[in-house]
């Protein structure tokens, strides 16, 4: 299985797939639920060791340590701790 971030930089960068369709959902303490999900138009960048999340009042870099889930047009395609999901569907 890939890695959140392989698997994030592959949607990213592959012309077969739209980057806007991306959902990464991940922990944000004192949100509600300590859960923000994000949609791929809203981040322009992904490091090394973080991506970063676009807002009105500036970037946030979120380490890949603290993603959840990553839904492809709403399917969940990876999520921390499962092993048996597909990394990516057909485009």
């Amino acid at each position: 299985m890939r890695k959140s971030h392989e698997l994030l930089l592959r949607y990213f960068h592959d012309p077969a797939f739209s980057f806007s369709e991306v959902e990464v959902c991940y922990i944000d303490r004192g949100a509600p639920g300590d859960t923000t999900c994000v949609k791929g138009e809203r981040i322009p960048h992904l490091d090394a060791y973080y991506m970063e999340i676009a807002s009105p009042f500036g970037t946030t870099a979120i380490p890949y340590h603290r993603i959840l889930r990553i839904l492809y047009r709403g399917v969940v395609v990876w999520e921390r701790g499962r092993k048996e999901k597909s990394d990516i569907p057909s485009s």
